[in-house]
């Protein structure tokens, strides 16, 4: 069943502490860092309303983490105390992904973001949430489109050749990659191409040519051709050295992703005795930095490539006793369980949809002592814990973080233990 190879070498190191604060009555007693709301309703983006991809745009911070805080109240305080959520000391400027479409208009070309609900681009020279790096180079981009006759995408039409740029920053590397989606391989003087743009930004550390010819709204396609650097960027996240390669889950908020598994490790209770597993581990970054306190940890991804950066990352951590696997998560805790395997405590962090039932229940099969669930819905966290208060389990902590400041959404971690 789980009988694949194990990434190799002894686990070294702790994951790094973090030095934050957090305030309220039912708080806990971290250290997380209490909110700055010198950000007034003044600083607005000159684009929100077309955008649509910032709702709290013009609210005073304060008043945002209010409103997420009485969502969380409202949709699961009845599993159990809410904690207050945990806001940034600076919310602007924290995405280290930043999505660019490209098109043409007025006879220019034109980088911006799809207005919400609709495949009209809305340009965007600067944005109040994004990297301050990335969107220079995006804009560098877009001048050097015209120098060297480079026809930006039409969906209607299906001609042109520039379609997306995506660009991701190392928080603590600081390296940055650059990838450019194109409906062709054939990318004109490439490489003088990229020698302009890095004479602009030598900071640039990787660029790479995606090719997307699919009639699709999916941005990334499945090839990758590296014209420059290493093909991925490196960074370092509790304590931790992650690859990162264009189109790996990586969460976008550096500063909150520390708070928010610092909280779910915290969670986890984990003494040294445990089996961890972590389903839909992605590139492997819970169950890495989880592995430093565990007895030993299964990672479970169904995505090939993930599998692949996940092992990676576990071999350049010297992590030893992790070990990922290629499946379906839940036909392999399925599987465990017919092999009357058990684990101790499961993570887990679903997509926006939440979890299945089907995929609970085989959780549940398992007898573990502890779930942390990770959630960027409360929502669907809401419906999915009605499933598992009638199976046994009963939310003991339930912490609001604030990941996407100016937009309605948050991400949650709720403690779940099993009743005796």
């Amino acid at each position: 069943m789980y009988n694949k190879k194990k990434a190799t070498d002894k686990p070294v190191g702790k994951s790094s502490g973090l030095n934050h604060s957090s305030s309220g009555k039912a708080s806990e007693k971290h250290n997380f860092p209490k909110q700055n709301d010198s950000k007034k309703a003044s600083d607005v983006c000159p684009v929100h309303k077309k955008c649509g991809g910032c709702q709290y745009q013009g609210m005073a911070y304060k008043k945002q983490l209010s409103l997420k805080q009485r969502q969380a109240n409202v949709l699961l305080g009845k599993f159990g105390t809410v904690l207050p959520i945990i806001g940034m000391k600076d919310p602007l400027h924290y995405r280290n992904k930043v999505h660019a479409v490209f098109t043409f208009e007025k006879g220019k070309a034109i980088a911006g973001t799809y207005q919400e609900g609709t495949h009209k681009v809305v340009p965007v020279e600067s944005c109040l949430i994004d990297d301050e790096k990335s969107d220079a180079i995006i804009q560098t981009i877009r001048e050097l489109l015209r120098s060297f006759k480079i026809k930006t995408y039409n969906e209607d039409s299906g001609y042109g050749l520039l379609r997306h740029v995506l660009i991701r920053r190392g928080f603590t590397s600081g390296e940055i990659m650059v990838v450019l989606v194109a409906s062709s391989p054939v990318f004109p003087s490439k490489n003088n191409f990229v020698k302009a743009l890095r004479k602009e930004h030598p900071e640039i550390t990787t660029v790479i040519l995606n090719v997307n010819d699919q009639n699709t709204s999916i941005v990334l396609g499945e090839r990758n051709i590296t014209l420059y650097g290493k093909g991925y960027i490196v960074d370092t996240l509790c304590g931790h050295t992650f690859a990162i390669s264009p189109s790996a889950f990586y969460q976008v908020n550096p500063v909150q992703t520390e708070i928010l598994y610092q909280t779910a490790m915290d969670y986890a209770g984990l003494t040294g005795k445990e089996t961890v597993v972590d389903a839909y581990c992605g590139i492997g970054t819970i169950g890495i930095i989880a592995a430093d306190k565990a007895k030993s940890v299964i990672g479970v991804e169904l995505n090939p490539a993930s599998v692949k950066d996940a092992r990676n990352n576990a071999r350049h951590n010297n992590i030893g006793n992790i070990t990922f696997y290629q499946n379906d998560a839940e036909r392999f805790l399925n599987e465990m369980q017919e092999q009357n395997a058990k684990a101790d405590v499961i993570f887990m962090d679903p997509p926006r949809a939440g979890s299945t039932q089907s995929f609970m229940a085989s959780a549940i099969s398992l007898n573990p002592d502890r779930i942390v669930y990770i959630s960027c819905n409360p929502e669907t966290l809401a419906r999915d814990l009605e499933f598992l208060k009638k199976h046994q389990y009963t939310a003991e902590k339930i912490q609001p973080v604030d990941m996407f400041p100016f937009t309605t959404h948050m991400e949650t971690v709720c403690l779940l233990t099993r009743r005796k």
